[in-house]
C-alpha cells in the first residue's frame, strides 16, 4: 500500500420492504418504478472496509472471502460517481463481509452498497449528506438508499431525468416504535433469478405489473399513515398486502419467478394462525424464500418458537429495528 493510500469502513445493515419496491423506471440510473417504505433490522449487516490507491491497476471487490468479478461493474459504477466527486482517479480494493446469507433475499446488495458508498465517501474526504449517499447507494442497489438510514423509511421513486429526486428519507426512529423481526431462513443459497433481472422479465410479460404500478400510490399513503398512528394491525394489513401483490405479479411472469418454497408457505400459514390467536404478528416475504415476521416485541418469543418448530427451517434470525450506516477508520 502506498504513502498516498486513502482508507474508511462502514456497517450498514439490511432491511426489508413494508410496501414493496418491484420494478425500475426506464433508463440507465436504477430508479425504481415505485416507492418503497422499509424497516432497518438491527442484527443484520454489511461491514465493509475499501482503500482507495493510486498503486493500484484496477478496482478488486471480495465478499465473504471469495473474489467477485461478477459484482465489479456495479461496485465501480458506484466508485467512479465518487471519484468524480473527489477529483481522482486512484482504484480501489473493496472487503466486504455479510453476516447473514448472501443473494438469499435477505438484501445483502441494500447493506452492502450502502456500506460501500459511506465508506468510499469519508476515505476520499466527501462529506455527503446522507440524501446524496443514498442517491448514490441506489445506483447499485435500488434497495441500498434505504438502508443509509435507519427505523422506518421511505424510498421515493422521483421523477427527474436525472435522478436527484429519487432517494430515501427517514419517516420514524427505531426508538419511537420498537417492533422486533423474527427472520425464518428457509434456503441458504443465492436465488437462480436476481431482483433485477427478476423485475426486467416482470414488467415485460407478467400481465398483473399494470395493476402492480396503478395500485401501489395506494399502498404507500396507507402505510405512511399506520406508521404516523402507530396502527399495527392497519400495518400488518398492507404489508402483507403488498407482499402478496408483488408475488402474485411475479409469478405471472413467463416463465414464472417463483421466490418461495414450500417451507415459506408453511411460516405464512403459521404467522396468520398467530395472529388469528391474538399474537401481535405479520409477515413480508422479499424476493427469495425467507419469512420476515414482524411482531410487538412482547410477541417474539412466541413467534421464534412457532417458526423454529417447522421441518425445513434452517436457522432462525431475531432483530430490533437498527440505526442508520455507521462509518470509521479503516486500520489494516
Amino acid at each position: 500500500m502506498s504513502a498516498d493510500a486513502m482508507k474508511a469502513a462502514a456497517r450498514a445493515r439490511s432491511n426489508i420492504a413494508l410496501v414493496k419496491y418491484w420494478g425500475k423506471a426506464p433508463g440507465k440510473l436504477n430508479v425504481p418504478a415505485v416507492g418503497s417504505i422499509s424497516i432497518t433490522l438491527d442484527a443484520l449487516w454489511s461491514d465493509t472496509e475499501l482503500i482507495f490507491d493510486p498503486a493500484f491497476a484496477a478496482d478488486e471487490f471480495m465478499l465473504d472471502g471469495k473474489h467477485r468479478p461478477d459484482q465489479l461493474a456495479r461496485i465501480s459504477a458506484c466508485l467512479d460517481i465518487l471519484r468524480d466527486l473527489a477529483g481522482i482517479g486512484a482504484r480501489a480494493a473493496v472487503v466486504s463481509r455479510n453476516n447473514f446469507p448472501t443473494g438469499a433475499g435477505l438484501a445483502s446488495s441494500a447493506s452492502g452498497f450502502a456500506a460501500l458508498v459511506s465508506a468510499a465517501a469519508r476515505a476520499l474526504g466527501l462529506e455527503l449528506a446522507p440524501r446524496e449517499l443514498s442517491i448514490v447507494a441506489r445506483r447499485g442497489s435500488g434497495s441500498a438508499a434505504r438502508s443509509i438510514f435507519g427505523g422506518f423509511v421511505e424510498m421515493r421513486a422521483g421523477s427527474a431525468a436525472d435522478g436527484r429526486d429519487s432517494y430515501a428519507e427517514p419517516l420514524l426512529a427505531a426508538a419511537e416504535w420498537p417492533l422486533d423481526v423474527v427472520v425464518a431462513v428457509t434456503a441458504t443459497g443465492e436465488k437462480e433469478v436476481a431482483s433485477g433481472s427478476g423485475m426486467m422479465r416482470c414488467a415485460q410479460s407478467s400481465p398483473f405489473y399494470p395493476a402492480w404500478l396503478e395500485t401501489h400510490p395506494a399502498d404507500m399513503a396507507l402505510c405512511r399513515e399506520a406508521i404516523r398512528s402507530r396502527d399495527f394491525e392497519a400495518l400488518a394489513e398492507i404489508a402483507e398486502a403488498s407482499c402478496f401483490k408483488m408475488h402474485a405479479a411475479a409469478m405471472a411472469t413467463r416463465p414464472a419467478l417463483i421466490y418461495w418454497n414450500g417451507v415459506t408457505l408453511e411460516c405464512i400459514g403459521r404467522i396468520r394462525q398467530l395472529r388469528k390467536s391474538g399474537v401481535p404478528v405479520f409477515f413480508t416475504v422479499d424476493a427469495g424464500p425467507q419469512v420476515k415476521a414482524v411482531c410487538a416485541p412482547g410477541a417474539r418469543g412466541a413467534v421464534r418458537e412457532a417458526l423454529a418448530e417447522l421441518p425445513g427451517v434452517v436457522r432462525i434470525i431475531e432483530s430490533s429495528l437498527g440505526p442508520g450506516v455507521e462509518t470509521r477508520e479503516c486500520n489494516s
